[in-house]
């Protein structure tokens, strides 16, 4: 099993191999070139996206700048939005499901590192999977650590510390985060009561 297959496979992995490097050097130069890029240049941008993540990344729209560890290890639904200053680290998968949105100054993290001291100074390291469902809102400053899944259509507040599951239809908040409540139909009442089709124009 090479260091990739271990680290993909959630097993304590060396970070200093020479493959994983190179790859990660590989992220470091296209988000490099993608932070750079005129914001106008928009197929530009479009065209570094897909060298990091493949075709998949016509579905998002990230804003500048934008970091990550691999890239080709967060995979992306339709809609998928993020403000400025996202990063993943993804050394285990990030899922996305479709419409979701990301604030400014979001940090997701799959990477761990062993507890004990003599341990965590060596080059090993081990990584756990992130799945983020349809239709999430993740606001600004959220930290989402490894191995957390958050349901559809959950909102997790601005500032927040995500280290558990979080279920779907909720607003999550805190630090640590913990379910506030449920979103409800009274949520539709009280932003869209003044729309013109809310009264059937």
């Amino acid at each position: 099993m090479t260091q990739r297959e271990r680290m993909e496979a959630g097993l304590l992995y060396n970070s200093a191999n020479e493959e994983l490097f190179q790859a990660r050097i590989r992220a470091k130069h296209l988000t490099f070139e993608f932070n750079r890029c005129d914001p106008a240049d928009v197929e530009k941008r479009k065209e570094i996206l897909r060298e990091l993540m493949g075709e998949q990344a016509d579905k998002a729209w990230i804003e500048a700048p934008f970091y990550c560890d691999y890239g080709d290890n967060i995979e992306v639904g339709e809609n998928f939005y993020s403000n400025t200053n996202l990063t993943i680290l993804d050394c285990a998968p990030v899922r996305f499901g479709d419409n979701v949105l990301i604030g400014p100054n979001v940090g997701i993290y799959t990477a761990g590192h062993p507890v004990h001291p003599d341990h965590r100074t060596s080059t090993w390291e081990y990584a756990r999977e992130i799945r983020v469902g349809n239709c999430v809102w993740i606001g600004g400053g959220v930290t989402i650590n490894p191995g957390v899944t958050i349901g559809d259509n959950t909102v997790v507040a601005s500032g927040s510390v995500v280290t558990k599951d979080i279920p779907a239809n909720v607003i999550a908040g805190g630090n640590p985060a913990k379910v506030i409540r449920e979103i409800t139909d009274e949520d539709r009442k009280y932003y869209f009561k003044n729309l013109p089709y809310d009264k059937g124009e």
